[in-house]
Parts: C-alpha cells; sequence; structure tokens
C-alpha cells in the first residue's frame, strides 16, 4: 500500500475513531510522538531497518526486540519490562539509566563498554562479543551471565552473578573457579562456573 494511502487512513482512524497511528509508522516517517506514544503497552519488535534512534522517553511493557534494526543509539533511560534483544546491533555502548526487567540479550555485538547503571532482573547473555574486555566494577546480575566465546579477560571485583556464569571459550577459563571467586570478592557467584 502506498505511504499516502496509509496516511489517509491512519489520519481518519484518529479523527473518527480517536486512535493514534501506531508508533512503528509515527517513527519511520517522522511524525511528532505524544506521551502516549511513549508508552507502550505490549511487545515492540520493529523489523525494519528504516529506524535509526528510538526517541527519549520510551518505556516498552513487554519485549523490545531490536535485532532486526540498524540503530546508531538508544535513548537515555530506555525501560523494558520484558526483554531487550539487542543481537547484532552495531553500537558500541548502552545509554545511561537503561533499565531491563528480564533478559538482556547483547550477542554478537560491537558492544565495547557497559554503563555501571545498567540494572536488569533477569539474564544477560555477552555471547560471541569481540570487543567488550571487561565488566563494571560491582556489576550485579540478577539471573545467569553468559560471556560464551567473547573477549571477557578478566571478571570485576564485587560482581555479583544469582545465577550460572558461562566462561566456555574465553580467556577466564585459564582461570580456576577459586581463583575466579577470589577475584570478584566481595562479590560472588551463586550458581555454577561452566567451562
Amino acid at each position: 500500500m502506498e505511504k499516502e494511502t496509509l496516511k489517509k487512513i491512519f489520519n481518519f482512524i484518529q479523527k473518527n475513531d480517536n486512535r493514534n497511528a501506531p508508533l512503528l509508522w509515527k517513527l519511520e516517517n517522522d511524525i511528532p510522538l505524544t506521551k502516549e506514544d511513549l508508552n507502550v503497552k505490549g511487545d515492540f519488535a520493529p523489523f525494519f531497518p528504516r529506524i535509526n534512534s528510538l526517541p527519549k522517553g520510551l518505556k516498552v511493557g513487554g519485549d523490545l526486540d531490536l535485532s532486526q534494526v540498524e540503530l546508531t543509539s538508544l535513548p537515555e533511560g530506555l525501560e523494558v519490562g520484558g526483554m531487550l534483544n539487542l543481537e547484532g546491533l552495531q553500537m558500541t555502548s548502552l545509554p545511561k539509566g537503561m533499565k531491563v526487567g528480564g533478559i538482556l540479550v547483547l550477542n554478537f555485538s560491537e558492544i565495547t563498554s557497559l554503563p555501571n547503571d545498567l540494572d536488569v532482573k533477569g539474564s544477560i547473555f555477552l555471547d560471541h562479543c569481540h570487543k567488550l574486555k571487561s565488566l563494571p566494577q560491582g556489576f550485579e546480575v540478577r539471573g545467569n551471565l553468559t560471556l560464551y566465546n567473547s573477549a571477557i579477560e578478566s571478571i570485576p571485583e564485587g560482581l555479583e552473578v544469582d545465577g550460572t556464569l558461562n566462561i566456555r571459550y574465553t580467556n577466564l577459563e585459564k582461570y580456576t573457579d577459586d581463583e575466579l571467586r577470589e577475584m570478584i570478592k566481595p562479590g560472588v557467584i551463586e550458581g555454577e562456573i561452566l567451562r
């Protein structure tokens, strides 16, 4: 369907049914956003690479899947109630104040650092992150931490992992479990260490 036809349909729906055009449509067509647009109640998965940024103040109640989008940045204070999938993204850093209520997936990303205030309530997957060499001091992971085949060279003092730590195919395999646990004191790894 042509862009102009869709625009007329959305304008008609907004005028006669008092409903806004979809967020994705507005983002793709540079249409101003309302406060209501920034609070997505369910999941949001823009599978079109035409979006290169997300608006400041965006809150997604469900999952946010950005693995198919070529984003150059994420807004500060981004909040996601469920899983945040950033697999394969070319961004090198995450914004400050980001909150994720579920799992954070950064597999195959170009990420070089994680912010100190990153708040993730679930597991974190950093598989094949070949540019990420370290984690922030005092980093807390409330689920599993998977570093499979990543460039991580050491784990920081104060690291807390409530679940399993997967260090397969990393430089961390040269350390014994006891050495790793000593390295992070006063932090703790609650689960097993997979190697």
